[in-house]
């Protein structure tokens, strides 16, 4: 089994949350592991020069540096999703949503005839049900209260786009929140939400050794 884990925060895991939960999970899995870090990549935002590139590429024109790295880059990110039996997304819940550099990711490989297609009848195809996802989070704010559920982007966003759009199986899902709001019981919600990371990351040794 191939582990692929898409590391989404570049703050030291000192400071950042999710970060110290990507560590945990990379100190406790055993097997096949491969980390693709969207900060440490060369990842251009996608843009107009991509619909470019693809123009120039069967019109056998020269490409733009920048064009050149947008291609390489989103076949690199496909590749590493091929690649994958299991795909593990460490990130943070910033200003309600998930990281820009998270998003380029996921524009990379959201493309209709890879992670879902049209059948005949227009109707939405997943083509990654062959996959299972593990969703480690970290929010600073209460978002599983019910008045600021709605508000929250970051998860619900992951689920509905490799869960719902690419089908997935969401296989486990880690939530540290509140640390912020309740510094008096940070700890304690730190701990207890490492712990379960600890546990996630056993249970997918146990699978691949």
């Amino acid at each position: 089994m191939n582990i692929l884990v898409v590391k989404a925060n570049n703050r030291p895991a000192s400071e950042g949350i999710s970060s110290k939960m990507y560590e945990t999970f990379m100190e406790n899995i055993e097997g096949n592991v491969t980390t693709f870090d969207v900060f440490a990549e060369d990842m251009p935002y996608f843009g107009q020069e991509l619909f470019d590139a693809f123009g120039k590429v069967q019109s056998g024109e020269e490409m733009t540096d920048v064009e050149q790295r947008l291609l390489a880059a989103k076949q690199k990110a496909m590749d590493a999703l091929t690649a994958a039996d299991v795909v593990v997304f460490a990130f943070p819940l910033w200003n309600l949503t998930i990281p820009a550099k998270l998003q380029t990711f996921i524009d990379y490989v959201y493309q209709a005839g890879f992670t879902f297609k049209y059948d005949e009848n227009g109707q939405l195809v997943s083509l990654m049900k062959d996959k299972k996802a593990v969703i480690l989070n970290a929010r600073g704010g209460l978002y599983s209260a019910p008045e600021m559920a709605p508000m929250e982007m970051s998860v619900n966003y992951i689920k509905n786009v490799v869960g719902g759009i690419f089908g997935m199986e969401i296989a486990h899902e880690v939530v540290i929140e509140g640390h912020n709001a309740m510094p008096d019981k940070a700890k304690e919600i730190i701990e207890e939400g490492l712990e379960k990371v600890k546990t996630v990351a056993k249970e997918l040794s146990a699978v691949t050794v």
